[in-house]
């Protein structure tokens, strides 16, 4: 199934305000989907016969954050942050790729972390992921069963992997640099 199939029938089932675009102009095309949508996307994909998306191989967070004053006027996006879902069917041998896009900032309030709600309870596995992604990247997944860091110290501040990220001088007494 190609994704521009799996794309015309999410769109006829979910709507246009659900599954917002497909970019098939890359070498790993994606479908975008609204945040508030993405557990019913994710559900319907792993359950409906034609589908049968069984694996979620990968979920991760992406920063698109130009810090560079000089490159930032050419940089050819808005700043936002994105989850990416890789789905997989072993059963149909086919795959797709989600992505639903978040402001940097929930309400443009710096510090205020983006949300999307969590497919844990669709794939098991999006646990550890979405942990990763919150820790690293610094997005909230609402209804999560476990929103703990998972890689950084529980007292640590702020997420590594966001562009903007300072790291300490010090952590605990020890000297970073």
């Amino acid at each position: 199934m190609t994704p521009q199939e799996i794309f015309d029938a999410l769109t006829e089932k979910f709507g246009s305000d659900s599954i917002v675009a497909l970019n098939s102009e890359t070498i790993d095309p994606w479908i975008e989907v609204a945040a508030g949508s993405i557990v019913d996307v994710c559900s319907f994909l792993k359950t409906e016969d034609k589908f049968k998306f069984e694996m979620l191989a990968n979920l991760t967070g992406v920063d698109y954050l130009e810090t560079d004053p000089k490159l930032a006027k050419k940089f050819p996006y808005e700043p936002h942050v994105e989850v990416v879902y890789h789905l997989l069917s072993i059963s149909l041998k086919h795959r797709v790729t989600l992505k639903v896009l978040l402001p940097r900032w929930k309400d443009d309030q710096e510090g205020n972390l983006p949300e999307v709600p969590s497919v844990a309870g669709v794939w098991g596995i999006a646990d550890w992921h979405e942990r990763e992604a919150f820790d690293l990247v610094g997005i909230n997944f609402l209804g999560h069963p476990n929103p703990l860091r998972i890689l950084c110290p529980d007292d640590w501040e702020g997420h590594p992997l966001r562009k903007d990220y300072e790291f300490p001088l010090e952590y605990h007494g020890v000297r970073a640099k």
